[in-house]
């Protein structure tokens, strides 16, 4: 089993230019080689899910309708062009909602991994991917090697510095980050996911 797990926002479509969130279809625009990742890790034969914390649903911002019709554009955009998204989960919980979903805790792993019938620890290869401390921390509570991209809300690597948990590998993109994935378990074929 091979298993990628990716935030949204900053990772697959551009970051928000006001208010952290993407409220509707119109101001969902993907980051260029979003697709053509995805559907490379398809082919590759990863099982691919999307964990993102939307808390603007639980603030009022925006509704459950706008981002099930903001899902929905997504997975059959890349659908379309021959990619695969097993799931994708979304934590719209307001961040003092204490939900075991909302990262960097990993409620949302965990479910993917019931769909899977699997644990986690049965994964030959197991990635996240995001652009923020907390998709970081996510993925080192999950035991995933973690790569930080710097496509979306934080654009340096000198960020982490200041971060307890440190991402495993730095990428500029998701092109970027699925060319390591890609690479290294083409050519390491004994690599592990990254050890407790």
């Amino acid at each position: 089993m091979k298993i990628v797990f990716f935030d949204r926002d900053g990772v697959i479509n551009q970051f928000p230019g006001h208010g952290n969130y993407v409220t509707k279809v119109k101001e969902f625009k993907f980051l260029p080689g979003a697709i053509a990742s995805i559907v490379q890790l398809t082919r590759h034969g990863y099982s691919i899910f999307i964990v993102s914390n939307q808390a603007g649903i639980g603030k009022g911002i925006y509704s459950r309708d706008k981002l099930r019709r903001i899902n929905n554009y997504m997975l059959r955009h890349i659908r379309q062009a021959g990619g695969r998204i097993n799931r994708a989960f979304y934590c719209t919980h307001r961040s003092d909602a204490d939900c075991d979903c909302r990262k960097p805790r990993i409620g949302s792993v965990k479910r993917a991994m019931q769909l899977m019938k699997k644990p986690l620890a049965k994964a030959r290869y197991a990635y996240f991917v995001g652009d923020d401390r907390t998709d970081i921390e996510a993925g080192h509570n999950a035991k995933c090697k973690t790569i930080f991209v710097l496509s979306g809300k934080n654009t340096t690597a000198d960020v982490v510095k200041s971060w307890r948990v440190k991402p495993d590998l730095i990428a500029k993109t998701i092109v970027e980050a699925t060319h390591i994935i890609i690479n290294e378990n083409t050519h390491s074929p004994r690599q592990r996911r990254r050890r407790s």
